[in-house]
């Protein structure tokens, strides 16, 4: 079964810049393989390791997709801040 942030409530995400550009030049192919990554970790984001430099920052890379992000407190809006899709 798999785990749900805030019994079953899936944070809300916001890009802000430079991840808001970097998303906009992305292809379909790519805005689809990226809104599945985004699918993916909001179902645990605590569960994604820990950015190398920063303790708050979580670092998701899976299958040509990067995405650094932190939660707030109570984890209902993850803030992505960097993306990166191959």
């Amino acid at each position: 079964m798999p785990k749900h942030t805030r019994g079953g409530r899936r944070p809300r995400i916001v890009f802000i810049e430079p991840a808001e550009t970097q998303v906009r030049v992305l292809s379909r192919e790519q805005t689809a393989r990226l809104d599945a990554a985004l699918s993916t970790l909001a179902e645990a984001p605590a569960d994604v390791k820990q950015h190398a430099t920063a303790t708050a920052l979580r670092d998701y890379q899976h299958d040509g997709i990067r995405v650094i992000f932190y939660a707030t407190a109570l984890g209902s809006i993850l803030i992505v801040t960097y993306v990166e899709v191959d």
